[in-house]
């Protein structure tokens, strides 16, 4: 059975951390604490290990994990590019709990599953995730449940579920920033002159709009068009929804 670590106990949390890098290193899972639901942890650049995670969930590659970052560095590393919105809220929210869906790099040598070209990023604000991502890298991370269940609030919930497809397990204190069981705000941020909500969350509509302002858009709303093309004598049409792979279902994120 693999072990859980109560890194509230300087020892545990010592020997908990260092077989956790050692266990993300060889392709294994882990799960962390976060500052919203506890997740299940693996090398977003393994497409092997991300197979496992998904495998452990339940999931296909139809429904890709997002990706946890240490800094805001690592954003620019990873989107394709950033707006200025994206940049405002990611100064503002992170780290927290907000997941900012954006166009990946192509370069990217990674394969995260069906993401369209796709990747949702966050940086959690739980100091034990910030550690460990600072020595590993960018993680995907989903929430520590079986699909269908709903995401666990501790390590020994996430055990229960998840039991030996996982090879450690970090118990932390309670989150201080987020509700019990509120995972974060899932933006759509694809589009460079819109942004929109994808799932609610710990980040209110209200909190968003505060920074962004009319950047913040109502996913049904149609967009308005550009008076000096053609088309704009035509009736707009209503945009195309995210695409099912840019943002995970409800329970996905932590």
């Amino acid at each position: 059975m693999a072990a859980i670590y109560d890194c509230t106990v300087p020892a545990e949390l010592l020997a908990g951390m260092r077989l956790s890098r050692a266990a993300i290193g060889r392709g294994e899972l882990v799960v962390i604490p976060t500052d919203t639901v506890y997740g299940l942890a693996a090398d977003a650049f393994s497409a092997d290990a991300v197979q496992r995670l998904l495998d452990a969930k339940g999931r296909t590659r139809q429904s890709p994990p997002p990706v946890l970052i240490p800094n805001l560095r690592t954003l620019d590393a990873l989107a394709e590019n950033v707006s200025d919105a994206v940049r405002s809220l990611a100064e503002a929210f992170w780290p927290g709990g907000l997941t900012i869906v954006v166009p990946a790099r192509s370069s990217l040598m990674w394969d995260l599953g069906e993401t369209d070209g796709t990747v949702a990023l966050r940086m959690p604000a739980d100091p034990l995730a910030l550690e460990l991502l600072a020595e590993t890298g960018p993680l995907a991370v989903s929430s520590a449940n079986l699909t269908g269940q709903p995401a666990a609030l501790n390590a020994e919930e996430a055990e229960r579920m998840l039991g030996e497809s996982v090879a450690v397990y970090l118990q932390s204190s309670a989150p201080e920033t987020a509700p019990a069981g509120l995972a974060s705000t899932i933006v759509d941020a694809t589009d460079p002159e819109r942004v929109s909500i994808i799932r609610h969350g710990v980040i209110t509509e209200a909190q968003l709009r505060e920074v962004i302002g009319d950047a913040l858009v109502d996913p049904a709303a149609p967009v308005a068009p550009d008076p000096a093309a053609p088309a704009a004598l035509e009736p707009p049409a209503a945009p195309e929804p995210p695409a099912a792979s840019a943002a995970p279902p409800a329970d996905e994120s932590a």
